[in-house]
């Protein structure tokens, strides 16, 4: 499990992850905004099962665990900055 210090380190590493995970080609992670929208159209436009692999992804590293039961999950599935603050409060 990876060490969090700060939140901005944790969305650095979360914007990783995201390319890795999801083989996003075409973007590079510092291209990705901390609060851009990870599944509007306006934003990355990721869908259900981007949303799977990266849930798998989360559990594996952070190991914290976000599904359709998970309360807020659009919340915190909104951006990289959302996703840190979930992270975090899993590892308070």
């Amino acid at each position: 499990m990876t060490n969090i210090n700060s939140k901005e380190q944790l969305i650095s590493e979360l914007r990783e992850l995201l390319v890795e995970v999801l083989d996003l080609e075409d973007i590079a992670p510092e291209e990705i905004g901390a609060e851009t929208p990870l599944f509007s159209e306006n934003g990355l436009g990721l869908d259900s099962i981007d949303a799977m692999e990266l849930g798998v992804a989360l559990k594996r590293r952070y190991k914290v665990t976000i599904n359709s039961k998970t309360e807020n999950v659009d919340r915190h599935f909104a951006s990289l900055s959302a996703l840190a603050d979930f992270i975090s409060t899993q590892h308070a």
